[in-house]
């Protein structure tokens, strides 16, 4: 069930990966992540279930210390955009700065998934989806775009997502986050660990 009625609304479940590699001005990076399931369970947003926390190589190799990330799942009863902006938000709180793409950084909010919406349309998130590896590094998108268009391309994504929807199909793909995470090279696993949250 991707929607459901609480109070009078409709809210729409969504998957949000939550990542970081460097200390916030709210400490260190776990808890920089800790405070971010915080701020993401509120009045139009409520945490439903979050992942364990792992410890990824950084994107691309050599572009800073690793990670550490996560995943959670959520009811919102915000539309796409609103909730982009409120992730967008929660990042700028812990000190999030944009100047280059794949940076260092803080704290990254990423939609991947808002229910089962393709947005702005299935064209434009396909063409996305097959962009070069060279043109990524050039092309900002300039729209929202769900589900996200690298997603399952990523360990780091799609290991902590098995933990909370393993069985979520990719409306685009039509493959389940089980499927994408064995499609994946195992190379691109091999170096994620488990990290302790606490």
């Amino acid at each position: 069930m991707l929607q459901v009625q609480n109070n009078g609304k409709t809210c729409t479940k969504v998957l949000v990966a939550v990542g970081g590699n460097l200390p916030s001005v709210r400490g260190s990076i776990k808890n920089t992540i800790k405070i971010a399931f915080e701020l993401l369970d509120g009045e139009s947003t409520r945490v439903i279930s979050q992942s364990r926390l792992f410890r990824t190589p950084a994107f691309p190799a050599g572009s800073g210390p690793d990670f550490l990330n996560a995943a959670v799942e959520i009811w919102t009863s915000l539309p796409a955009a609103a909730l982009m902006a409120r992730l967008h938000e929660i990042e700028a709180e812990t000190g999030r700065t944009r100047t280059d793409r794949w940076e260092a950084r803080v704290l990254d909010l990423d939609l991947l998934a808002y229910g089962d919406e393709i947005l702005p349309d299935r064209g434009v998130v396909s063409a996305w989806m097959t962009l070069e590896a060279a043109a990524q590094t050039q092309k900002t998108p300039e729209q929202l775009l769900v589900p996200h268009p690298r997603m399952h391309e990523r360990g780091f994504v799609l290991v902590p997502l098995m933990d909370i929807a393993p069985d979520w199909v990719h409306p685009v793909l039509g493959k389940s986050v089980r499927q994408m995470v064995a499609a994946l090279d195992p190379a691109d696993v091999a170096e994620i660990r488990v990290s302790d949250l606490d």
